[in-house]
């Protein structure tokens, strides 16, 4: 069974009190492949041998959603699996690329916030061609995993834009990549994993939502299972 869940945490701060709260969240979803975005390094789950976060973003206070606090980083990629290499991505602020060697084999993880404020706007563009172009470079080096907040939702949730969905859907099927929480209603957090990593392991696919106390963000957890047990 491979675990991978995601959750745009709302960027806490270091010393906030609900940091505590937001790990017992995580502890019971016990992900192997856990994508934090809008986090911060006091958020840290316990169980995970290893962590790839992207650039602080504290030296960064004019980027987009500044002025940021010590700690915050809009990115980290957590693992059970050891970390084999790190790949280059367009913005080392806003994504971050690592590949994992599982038990099932090779994968690359490439964990992201696409547009931090939202859905539109040339900041969000700017991401989703950049973000796209990587994928579509680091979909030769093998299997993809490509999870975090889309900003962008793709089943009953008005939070999209057409362009911006049309885009993502054409990229992933050119890289024969599944949406697996594409049908999900009202979240704009994803999971998808190239089809030939899915096929190889005839896993049956689960998938879960969790975390609806808005206190602690206004984004739900999402996370796939994939079991090969039935």
């Amino acid at each position: 069974m491979l675990k991978i869940a995601t959750w745009n945490v709302k960027r806490p701060r270091k010393s906030s009190a609900k940091n505590a709260t937001i790990v017992e969240e995580l502890r019971g979803i016990n992900a192997d492949i856990l994508i934090l975005t809008e986090t911060n390094s006091a958020v840290r789950p316990d169980g995970y041998q290893f962590h790839s976060p992207t650039n602080s973003l504290v030296a960064h206070s004019t980027d987009r959603s500044g002025p940021y606090h010590e700690g915050e980083n809009r990115v980290t990629v957590w693992s059970k699996y050891p970390a084999t290499r790190t790949y280059e991505t367009y913005d080392p602020l806003s994504s971050v690329c690592v590949g994992l060697r599982t038990p099932v084999g090779e994968l690359i993880v490439y964990g992201t916030v696409i547009g931090s404020h939202g859905r539109g706007g040339p900041e969000f563009k700017k991401d989703l061609k950049e973000q796209t172009a990587d994928w579509r470079r680091l979909s030769g080096s093998g299997s993809l995993l490509i999870a975090g907040d889309f900003n962008m939702a793709f089943a009953d949730s008005p939070y999209f834009t057409k362009e911006g969905r049309q885009q993502l859907t054409d990229c992933f099927r050119d890289l024969n990549i599944n949406l697996l929480t594409g049908k999900e209603s009202e979240i704009v957090d994803h999971v998808a994993l190239s089809q030939t990593f899915l096929e190889q392991l005839a896993y049956k696919v689960e998938i879960g939502t969790s975390v609806k106390d808005r206190k602690l963000s206004d984004h739900v957890a999402v996370w796939v299972t994939l079991d090969s047990s039935s």
